[in-house]
């Protein structure tokens, strides 16, 4: 599961919450008819109103005795729901328990149908017995810890900003992958497009595209990358992965979907390919971080750093110039190296000076994906600025 991210419409960047896992995605789309849930709850299975979403949700709610009703609105997250049914933010997961048939508590939308329980709602300052009520934190049971969810390495937000080498060119690999189009907006005037607007796309029935559907977002950044280690083929032509939009409604030729997530802006004429759940990974940091690094054969080089820029730290992605082909796979954790060369003892003469070769340690890059000749790695931890052509190796 990812780190839970919460999202506010129409803004280009996502809020991380400072204290804790934000569970649900604020609940995206032009909100169909609704059951709002009441305070009195009616007597009865509460009926749910048909709507746009990505999960199979029951059709009908049978509330048990202690429990209520919540019909999704737009803006909802579980976190939130959390905080205001059961008292603490942090008991999202009670809630996901009782409504499994949402696979993934990052996705909710409105008009989607929550049971909550409210016997688990959390004690209240004056139902705590006063024997325990005022005891400092370091005075509770010893021997108690709370889990910690350890840092992911990789997760859902680095995904929809990650660089990556088609190697056969921009329009050949669209092709490939049967993109469609970014064709035009709700709002003609504006250019740079956000989370929650509307947008239009060029594939519909006919093409295969039904409402629910999900597009990951890609843009051109670079064409024809120069090979660093010389040579005049180009290594290819650089994509970036913008975001996700979700299919609304479809006609036969054509689509009306959503921005449900984006970490840049979004613009017409971007690509849309099928969009594949992908997966977190934890934090594995290697210890065999010696200065100066010992070298492993055939190691790759860094060609290119997310926005093009010159110089990156950590958290940034970046394109290796290695790939399958060399034994790279995901999850592969390499050191980021630096060459410096310097003059030796003389063999004789001096213009016979020898020269000898240092790798410096620079941080390390988590492979994220693998092509057979290229490979995109997230930067884990940077002691200095990772330039292109840095080496990395196993």
């Amino acid at each position: 599961m990812y780190q839970p991210i919460r999202q506010h419409v129409g803004r280009l960047s996502a809020l991380v919450a400072s204290r804790g896992l934000v569970a649900g995605f604020l609940a995206l789309s032009v909100a169909a008819p609704l059951l709002r849930a009441q305070d009195n709850q009616p007597a009865g299975p509460v009926q749910v109103a048909a709507h746009a979403s990505r999960w199979d949700y029951p059709k009908e709610l049978n509330v048990p005795e202690g429990s209520r009703s919540h019909i999704v609105q737009k803006g909802d997250t579980l976190w939130d729901l959390a905080g205001k049914y059961l008292g603490n933010t942090y008991a999202w997961p009670q809630i996901w328990e009782l409504n499994q048939w949402i696979k993934d508590p990052h996705w909710i939308f409105p008009g989607d149908p929550l049971v909550i329980d409210l016997t688990r709602k959390v004690a209240t300052a004056g139902s705590v017995p006063s024997e325990v009520s005022n005891l400092e934190p370091d005075q509770g049971v010893s021997g108690y810890s709370v889990p910690v969810k350890p840092e992911l390495g990789f997760s859902f937000q680095d995904f929809i900003q990650l660089p990556f080498l088609a190697p056969e060119g921009a329009q050949a690999y669209y092709k490939s992958q049967g993109a469609f189009q970014i064709t035009g907006n709700r709002h003609d005037a504006r250019k740079f497009l956000g989370e929650g607007e509307t947008v239009y796309l060029n594939g519909g029935t006919e093409q295969g595209v039904r409402q629910g559907d999900r597009f990951l977002i890609l843009k051109t950044v670079a064409t024809r990358l120069a090979n660093p280690r010389g040579g005049r083929k180009p290594l290819g032509d650089v994509l970036q992965q913008v975001g996700i939009i979700r299919v609304t409604s479809t006609m036969d030729k054509g689509a009306v979907a959503v921005i449900e997530r984006c970490m840049d802006s979004v613009e017409i004429g971007n690509h849309l390919v099928r969009f594949t759940e992908p997966a977190t990974m934890p934090l594995q940091l290697r210890k065999d971080t010696t200065d100066p690094v010992q070298m492993q054969p055939d190691p790759a080089m860094v060609v290119y750093a997310r926005d093009a820029r010159l110089d990156t730290s950590s958290g940034d992605m970046l394109i290796l110039d290695r790939g399958s082909n060399n034994g790279l796979k995901v999850g592969d954790v390499l050191l980021a190296v630096r060459t410096k060369s310097f003059p030796g003892a003389a063999t004789g003469h001096k213009r016979d000076q020898a020269e000898e070769t240092v790798h410096h340690y620079l941080g390390q890059i988590l492979i994220v994906r693998v092509e057979p000749t290229n490979a995109t790695g997230r930067v884990l931890r940077s002691e200095e600025e990772i330039r292109m052509g840095d080496l990395a190796t196993r």
